[in-house]
């Protein structure tokens, strides 16, 4: 239950955070929206060891440490980035006509935002959403750094309890519980594959 409440809030608000951002970078080619991606492609190449200190030292003045609150807001950040270059590219792919059909009819900026390009993003939203969630339901080491107490843990780190002191993995156990933490994704791949499809905006300029 960590797990699948820290992944879910973790998708759904990277997801509202990214895609204005998303719009915004897409749809206004200015400095700041290239420094934006300069700072998405750097993001990607800091490895977890270095972002660890600074992250707990933040989370302790925010006494965020041993919160699922706090892991929730260190995954959000570290999908952030990623998410915001997937979604990007979903909105370059959406025809700038029917925007400006919308705008023609009286739409404002968030009302075409809402109504007409969020709609045809349903499949971009849902495979960055479900990358957001993968994320977070399977990161172990931030996890494993600010969970203090087991009952706060997520299933990553659960599985760790299967190792005894020298390493010797109890196999049945771990083996049960690593085919469990793969059913989640496995349903929602099931739940939402017809979300994630090609050919939505065929015809839609005409």
């Amino acid at each position: 239950m960590n797990s699948l409440l820290v992944a879910v809030c973790a998708a759904v608000i990277a997801i509202v955070i990214a895609t204005p951002m998303a719009y915004v970078m897409a749809r206004h080619r200015s400095p700041l929206a290239r420094a934006a991606t300069g700072w998405v492609v750097i993001s990607q190449a800091f490895p977890f060891v270095l972002l660890i200190i600074p992250l707990f030292l933040i989370l302790k003045n925010l006494h965020l440490i041993n919160s699922l609150v706090g892991l929730t807001m260190v995954y959000v950040v570290w999908a952030l980035p990623f998410a915001l270059w997937m979604l990007v590219g979903y909105v370059r792919a959406v025809p700038r006509e029917l925007e400006e059909a919308a705008a023609v009819d009286g739409a404002g900026r968030l009302r075409i935002l809402v109504s007409v390009t969020a709609p045809l993003l349903a499949p971009g939203l849902v495979a960055t959403g479900l990358f957001a969630f993968i994320t977070a339901w399977n990161e172990f080491f931030f996890a494993l750094v600010l969970m203090k107490t087991p009952e706060r843990q997520t299933l990553p780190v659960i599985l760790t309890h299967f190792l005894g002191a020298e390493g010797v993995a109890d196999l049945g156990p771990l083996a049960a519980g690593a085919f469990l933490a793969t059913l989640p994704s496995l349903l929602i791949f099931a739940l939402i594959q017809k979300r994630i499809t090609g050919g939505m905006l065929a015809g839609a300029v005409k």
